[in-house]
């Protein structure tokens, strides 16, 4: 099939309409244990809400966020560290917020891959980042936005919570330094 303007103009409108369709989808079809994840009560983990609360489940694959007063409840849908290894879990918190965030890869991700490059600045659309990081206590651990939205609603990431652009967009404007963390 050539590639006409018509083509390429068709193919750009999909590329763009993906992720709100990958959102939709699982909106529409979301994990199995949905009735259980708007059940969930920030008491359950947390003393206080304290500025803010963010539980990422990576059993069901969803980031729940509660503001200071308890008003803004928040459901998304995520990626997940790809193995147990790579998996960590417990209490951290957010200590920074980063705007087009520069990605600089592991020690370990190097030595998987000398080919990567050792920084991406941000804004670049291959930084795995997004357009938002929220950097915790730990290191190397973030919750950012991807723009492979083939992640979300998998296991795929090297330790990182990864949502939909337009989620940490919206959790980036809610969330506040010293947000309260758990990973389960």
């Amino acid at each position: 099939m050539p590639l006409t303007r018509r083509s390429l103009l068709g193919a750009s409108l999909c590329a763009l309409a993906a992720p709100a369709l990958v959102s939709r989808a699982w909106a529409e079809t979301p994990p199995r244990n949905i009735s259980a994840l708007r059940q969930m009560d920030w008491r359950d983990h947390f003393e206080t809400l304290g500025v803010g609360a963010i539980v990422a489940d990576t059993g069901s694959r969803a980031l729940h966020y509660w503001s200071a007063d308890g008003a803004t409840y928040r459901l998304f849908p995520t990626s997940v560290p790809a193995t147990e290894e790579l998996t960590r879990r417990g209490y951290t918190q957010v200590v920074e917020k980063k705007v087009a965030p520069t990605w600089t890869p592991t020690p370990s991700m190097r030595e998987r891959f000398p080919d990567w490059p050792a920084v991406m600045p941000g804004g670049d659309p291959r930084n795995p980042l997004g357009p938002y990081a929220l950097y915790l206590s730990w290191q190397y651990y973030r919750i950012h936005g991807t723009h492979d939205t083939r992640k979300i609603g998998r296991p795929s990431s090297d330790g990182c919570i990864g949502l939909f652009n337009e989620h940490i967009t919206e959790l980036f404007g809610h969330v506040q330094v010293g947000t309260q963390v758990r990973l389960i």
